[in-house]
């Protein structure tokens, strides 16, 4: 963003806004015109700024992103391996249930370029990876288990849930289902 105009940069960070209360209100599957029309700007000053709905929705997510991969990197320094991954995996959770549209995201396919390098899904994933490498490496997890897969549940738990009146009491159950078949063999 560094080099545009100073209106293109107020632009930018008023459709965010808007943006951000939008996919609040609607997850992530609202109106790109929709928004543009909020904003005041024509759709083509979205597209521009935000050429694809998983540019605009990354962007919204960035913020909530970062914080959970500076959690991840805190709970690395955890005696206990295992449930600084878990309380870990619940937080992300929980981010994804209140920012609804979060879990689209992770759940995109990431793309084999440098861009999806810097996806959140492939944010979240490195940032989840050193939380579930040390505690395999201490044997508090079953050692076949990969963070596409615990990512696959946290997303599915939390688009199954999401729509619910109140999402957290049947997140937390399948949470909880899904966090009895992390164990170690003989754990």
């Amino acid at each position: 963003m560094t080099g545009q105009r100073s209106d293109a940069r107020r632009n930018y960070a008023h459709i965010l806004a808007v943006a951000e209360a939008e996919v609040a209100a609607q997850g992530a599957h609202a109106s790109l015109e929709r928004i543009a029309r909020i904003a005041g700007v024509g759709s083509a000053t979205v597209r521009r700024h935000f050429p694809t709905r998983k540019a605009l929705l990354e962007a919204v997510f960035e913020q909530r992103v970062h914080a959970l991969c500076d959690r991840a990197r805190t709970l690395c320094g955890e005696r206990d391996s295992r449930a600084a991954l878990v309380e870990w995996l619940r937080e992300l959770l929980a981010y994804s249930l209140a920012a609804r549209g979060l879990a689209d995201v992770l759940s995109y396919q990431p793309l084999e370029d440098e861009a999806a390098q810097e996806s959140c899904a492939a944010v979240i994933g490195a940032a989840g990876a050193l939380l579930l490498r040390k505690a395999i490496d201490d044997h508090a997890v079953r050692a076949d288990v990969t963070i596409d897969d615990l990512l696959v549940l946290i997303v599915g738990i939390a688009l199954a849930t999401e729509n619910h009146t109140v999402p957290a009491a049947p997140a937390d159950r399948a949470f909880q289902l899904v966090v009895a078949g992390l164990g170690a063999p003989g754990t």
